[in-house]
């Protein structure tokens, strides 16, 4: 190329990227690259995005006035400090208590005990099918994990009932235990999480760029070795926000604890006891015979407005984890 040519180049590179650098990409800021007149059909469609979009803030609100509402008619009448530190809940009783933290005790029972399966299967699951597993192992896995993620929950529940605790824990296991458990439950519900945890983790691993296994390599690491100190912190955010939707589907998971968790409230102090969670509870009370405006009725609210909040929590707490170890390439 000679000199002529070059700058002829040069001049139209400059021409299109602009005298202040090169060129952007379109965006929010950029629409003056589609200044042309808009068609009837944009014009459509960009009101139906528009009304998706608010559609679901009015939805949310909806569904907040909803439950506070109810909620703060049931505080009026019941201290917030006991019902967050009481250790008694008999709503429908003649004795009445208030207290949440056995329906909290359950709830957190399960969800550990889910975690604990569903995190090492999940990631483990998820390093076998971007690092090692060949495309066509792969090809079978992938639809397999999806098959797992779409059985309804109902189904886990009888399995965790009728096979995991009075097959597998009484007749097999021998173990000490009743009719109900939050053990099987807590399983039973991590072996419905692990798809969700290893798609999305799977997805993150697959996003690192190829160099950085290249570089690894170059420098003698193996493929384990690549996998651990280089893949997984490199995807950790997207590893992170697939932990944080466990969790959070863990916490709102109603039909498994509902059928096999059982339904007395009371702390649960180990894993082969019976206990009722937050979800169990509004599960089985919400077809009960309590009174509409009722203290026993608005105490569903409570419990569902203290699991909106926990849930709000866990998902903050996500946002913040996920923005601290993201990494741009």
């Amino acid at each position: 190329m000679n000199k002529k040519s070059a700058a002829s180049s040069i001049l139209v590179i400059d021409s299109v990227a602009g005298a202040k650098g090169p060129a952007q990409l379109p965006g929010p800021s950029n629409m003056s690259h589609f200044a042309g007149r808009p068609r009837p059909g944009e014009k459509i469609i960009k009101g139906l995005l528009a009304f998706a979009a608010g559609l679901t803030v009015v939805i949310t609100v909806g569904i907040l006035i909803a439950l506070i509402v109810p909620g703060v008619e049931f505080f009026v009448n019941v201290p917030i400090w006991d019902f967050l530190f009481g250790t008694r809940w008999t709503p429908m009783f003649a004795d009445k208590s208030f207290g949440v933290l056995p329906l909290v005790s359950a709830t957190l029972w399960t969800t550990v005990l889910a975690l604990i399966v569903a995190i090492p299967f999940g990631l483990g699951a998820a390093v076998l099918m971007s690092e090692f597993a060949h495309p066509k192992l792969r090809a079978v896995l992938k639809p397999i994990l999806e098959v797992l993620a779409g059985i309804p929950t109902v189904v886990y529940g009888l399995f965790a009932l009728q096979f995991i605790q009075l097959v597998v824990f009484k007749e097999w296991l021998q173990l000490d235990t009743g009719a109900f458990s939050v053990l099987a439950a807590g399983l039973v519900m991590g072996i419905m999480i692990i798809p969700t945890i290893a798609s999305i983790s799977e997805d993150a691993m697959s996003a690192v760029p190829m160099s950085l296994r290249q570089g690894s390599a170059a420098l003698g690491a193996n493929r384990m070795q690549t996998s651990v100190r280089v893949v997984f912190p490199a995807a950790l955010s997207g590893i992170i926000a697939a932990i944080i939707l466990g969790v959070s589907r863990a916490v709102g998971e109603t039909m498994i604890v509902a059928i096999a968790a059982g339904s007395q409230a009371r702390i649960v102090t180990g894993p082969l006891e019976a206990g009722q969670t937050m979800t169990g509870f509004i599960a089985n009370s919400a077809l009960g015979d309590s009174r509409v405006g009722s203290l026993e009725y608005n105490t569903l609210f409570a419990v569902g407005l203290l699991l909106f909040v926990i849930t709000l929590i866990i998902n903050f707490i996500s946002i913040r984890l996920v923005n601290r170890f993201r990494q741009v390439y």
